[in-house]
């Protein structure tokens, strides 16, 4: 993400997932975020799934993110370029490089909410079981929160893959 961002030319970046899909009214949402004070934004997000679990799942992760502040990448965060030099980019984490920058970049601004939804692949949901991804991804947060390293992190998420996978 940190080589996308050296190559860009805009003044603000946009960070988007492969398996993301933009709302049309992207453009004109970036203008009144561009017309604000804010320093970044994301989108809220809508799972591409049609289980009603799945709008639900998503309507928690945007009062989440509204809430705290904190975005994921699933959120397509979007952030002005003097702004993300200034912080030095992302960590060069395994995991929770996202959360990672949100939590500094909070410290800059509150973000800017774009409340027209990117469409994320429901995929991993439907493959490892919506409840248990639910409660990997919290596991994942609590024990980042606390202080554990993404090293760790990601050792017990690719592990919690592979027994989805046995399962």
């Amino acid at each position: 993400m940190n080589a996308g961002a050296q190559a860009a030319h805009g003044d603000v970046l946009l960070f988007l997932h492969a398996d993301t899909r933009l709302p049309d009214s992207t453009l004109a949402a970036l203008e009144q975020f561009n017309a604000s004070r804010k320093a970044w934004g994301r989108f809220d997000v809508r799972l591409s799934g049609k289980r009603v679990l799945y709008r639900v799942i998503a309507w928690f992760m945007n009062q989440r993110s509204w809430l705290t502040g904190i975005a994921t990448g699933d959120q397509a965060l979007f952030v002005r370029r003097p702004v993300f030099e200034a912080l030095r980019g992302f960590e060069e984490l395994p995991l929770m490089e996202d959360v990672e920058l949100s939590s500094r970049l909070r410290l800059v601004s509150r973000p800017f909410r774009i409340t027209d939804p990117v469409v994320t692949d429901s995929r991993r949901w439907e493959q490892h079981g919506a409840w248990r991804t639910i409660l990997l991804m919290w596991r994942l947060r609590w024990r980042y929160w606390r202080g554990d390293s993404p090293e760790t992190l990601v050792a017990l998420y690719q592990s919690d893959v592979r027994n989805a996978r046995q399962s």
